[in-house]
């Protein structure tokens, strides 16, 4: 596996970690306990992922994940107590996934991993934010069970195909701006609209 795949495979997971940080620790566990993800030497270090442990509490973290994050308001409240959690956690995984023989390269991973972990979850918790303007919850059920679909679905792609998880991860890094970009907007035409001027008879 050359650089370029192992970048993109760290990026892609970094990323996805900014929105579902127990989903992605948990697929991957059980993934490689199925043996359905063969993993590489040089990212043996991904084995304690399938640890029992490891995997159950992650997967009580997701499940309570899945439903807080279908509950409108209460989805803002579990992304900002996240605020922390979820970039540490795509920093640690992007450095399980490199060389450990190359100290530089960890060093790198570790802050580009949380920064891209950090980016991301800035975007999901922005656009969760406009998606709680509306007064329905239809439309939080929505985007919650798409990011639910997404990070399983982008996840299981970037490491079945690590030659195509740089262009995944491109994709992700475009969809997160795109997202930041479009909640500064509507935010700001929400909050920050300028009162009309009034005409003098």
């Amino acid at each position: 596996m050359g650089i370029i795949e192992i970048i993109g495979i760290a990026g892609s997971v970094s990323l996805l970690s900014g929105w579902r940080l127990y989903l992605c620790i948990f697929a991957t566990g059980l993934a490689m306990r199925m043996e359905a993800l063969p993993v590489p030497e040089h990212l043996a270090s991904l084995g304690v992922l399938e640890n029992p442990w490891v995997m159950g509490i992650a997967a009580i973290g997701a499940l309570a994940e899945f439903f807080a994050d279908k509950v409108m308001w209460l989805d803002s409240a579990w992304d900002a107590i996240h605020t922390l959690v979820r970039p540490v956690g795509g920093a640690l995984l992007a450095l399980a996934i490199v060389d450990p023989s190359d100290p530089a390269t960890q060093v790198i991973a570790f802050l580009l991993g949380g920064g891209a972990s950090f980016l991301a979850h800035g975007g999901k918790a922005s656009a969760r934010a406009v998606v709680n303007t509306s007064p329905e919850p239809v439309s939080n059920i929505a985007v919650s069970t798409a990011e639910d679909v997404a990070t399983v679905g982008l996840l299981w792609f970037a490491y079945e195909y690590p030659y195509a998880a740089a262009g995944v991860a491109a994709v992700l890094l475009a969809l997160v701006l795109a997202l930041l970009w479009m909640a500064k907007r509507v935010i700001s035409c929400l909050f920050f609209r300028r009162p009309k001027e009034t005409s003098e008879g």
